[in-house]
Order: structure tokens, then sequence, then C-alpha cells
């Protein structure tokens, strides 16, 4: 009973102002009105990141919306830090890739896989000015390529 993976929400500027060298999958630490919002699709990942602190990785920014039928005593701080579910050797691996300069934790999508919450997180690199002003001017060369030939056709 495989119900596959069905993306709640993206980061999608992390591609773009980042170089992403190493993806990893790991588990969020979540109380009940937070997976209710979750499937009610409340969550955004803009201006995100992941730390280690204690032997652990924590997730900060992501800002998961109150759920209305929860009632005020049952329900969860929306910016709240969430711990992540990863091995010790990914931590440590983690830790390592950090380590080295310049590098950050930041979370790519959140989405459910086989019914639990997982968040996919990336050791990044932050991108230089030139570095996107190259990728804007390859993504347009490929779009100019793309109508040239839907017109010679």
């Amino acid at each position: 009973m495989s119900e596959g993976r069905k993306i709640i929400a993206s980061n999608r500027k992390v591609y773009f102002n980042y170089a992403v060298e190493e993806t990893f999958e790991a588990g969020v630490v979540l109380t009940g009105s937070e997976v209710k919002s979750i499937r009610a699709g409340s969550v955004q990942l803009a201006d995100c990141h992941a730390l280690e602190r204690g032997g652990e990785i924590w997730v900060y920014g992501v800002n998961i919306a109150t759920y209305p039928n929860a009632g005020p005593y049952n329900n969860h701080t929306p910016d709240r830090p969430r711990k992540l579910l990863l091995h010790k050797r990914e931590i440590d691996k983690l830790v390592g890739l950090v380590a080295a300069a310049g590098k950050t934790i930041i979370p790519l999508s959140m989405y459910f896989k086989d019914g639990r919450v997982k968040l996919e997180i990336a050791v990044c690199k932050h991108k230089k000015l030139h570095d996107k002003r190259a990728a804007i001017k390859e993504r347009m060369d490929s779009r100019e390529m793309a109508r040239a030939r839907k017109i010679g056709r």
C-alpha cells in the first residue's frame, strides 16, 4: 500500500540563489495540528534554513499556519524550530559538509511519502552575482532557441 510522493510545498528560489551540492531526505517532528495544517496546504518554505544544535539538525523559518479547528490550547506556534529526523552518520556528514567555507543547509521541498511528512534538504553554496547573471542568460538563450525552432517548422 504505497501512496508515493505528494509534494506539499517547494522552495523554488533555492536553485536561483544557491548552488545545490548534495541532497538528503529527513523526517520532521510535528504535532497533530501541524500535520492537519500541512494536509490543508498551509506551508511556506521561503527564507528557511537548518542548523546543527546539540548533535541534532533543526530547521528554522518553516511557516506552518495554525489549524483553525484545533482550538486555542491544542494549536501550535507557526514559526517554531522543528527537529529533523536523520541517522547519526547523515548528521555527521552534513556537519562536515557545512564546516567547509560558505555552505549552508536549505530545505528544498516538503512532501508526503507513504503517509509521512518528509523534508528534502540540501547542502548549498551561495551563488555570486555573476553566476546568477549567467543562469539568467542561459535560460533566455534556451527560450530563444526553442522559439526559433517552433517558428522554423
